[in-house]
């Protein structure tokens, strides 16, 4: 485990390697409260779970549950077809972006179309605010792939967004190209907690703390600001602590 402890414990960074992903299949797990020391949880606030899925060739992943989940399909390759309980057949792209609010009881099907293109992307698994909220499917289509060295907000606790979710929790994705810097959002009050991931790419995180792909920072109180070293793909997690959430779910929930 390696981190960066900056200035006092409400201020700091911690840095996440890629080896701490657990999983020798396709899908990587990362759970990012994992990373901190002597930490009683596995996710951060509302963030409990990261997958990063990596397919080569079609699979199935047969008709499975979810209870008190909220989850972010965030492909950037391949198509994935989504069948659920709902009702809803959709396919699921880098122009398409899927959020699953799995509440009491709900059932879905993965149909991996990688033989022409490998997929490869993220299932972000948050928490809900409140336990057994009431099922539903949203889609999202993307005017453009990428967001390019602006942040792109795509899903938020209010108003802003389609994708909106039932913590305080925002998601953010953009990419910085090569040789430019980008700080982070501004929210409307302090005392939150981000994650930032790498998804592709190589960055300098506050000239100081370098990351590379499926690596992540922990960012407490701390400005940072976000240098691309190569065009890199980014995704930012950010989560208030201290609000209200449901700890126990399928997949988000706490897994001490």
């Amino acid at each position: 485990m390696f981190f960066i402890f900056v200035r006092s414990r409400k201020e700091m960074i911690y840095k996440i390697k890629k080896e701490q992903f657990l999983g020798d299949g396709p899908i990587k797990i990362l759970y990012p409260g994992l990373a901190l020391p002597n930490s009683v949880d596995t996710g951060i606030g509302s963030i409990g779970r990261i997958d990063h899925p990596e397919f080569h060739g079609n699979t199935v992943i047969k008709m499975h549950p979810h209870v008190n989940d909220e989850i972010v399909s965030y492909f950037r390759s391949g198509i994935s077809e989504h069948k659920d309980s709902e009702g809803y057949t959709e396919n699921i792209s880098k122009n398409r972006l899927m959020f699953m609010k799995a509440g009491k009881s709900f059932y879905h099907e993965e149909k991996i179309l990688g033989k022409e293109e490998p997929l490869e992307g993220l299932q972000i698994f948050i928490r809900p605010g409140k336990k057994d909220l009431k099922p539903e499917v949203l889609f999202r289509d993307l005017e453009h792939v990428h967001s390019e060295n602006q942040w792109r907000l795509l899903g938020a606790p209010n108003g802003g967004t389609e994708f909106r979710f039932s913590s305080r929790t925002w998601l953010y994705d953009t990419k910085l190209l090569e040789g430019s810097s980008i700080d982070f959002p501004q929210l409307e009050n302090e005392g939150l907690t981000s994650v930032l991931y790498v998804f592709q790419g190589k960055i300098t995180l506050n000239d100081s703390v370098p990351l590379i792909k499926k690596e992540a920072a922990i960012i407490t109180d701390e400005l940072s600001v976000i240098y691309a070293e190569t065009d890199a793909e980014l995704v930012l997690f950010v989560t208030d602590e201290n609000s209200e959430i449901f700890k126990e779910g399928m997949y988000s929930g706490n897994k001490y």
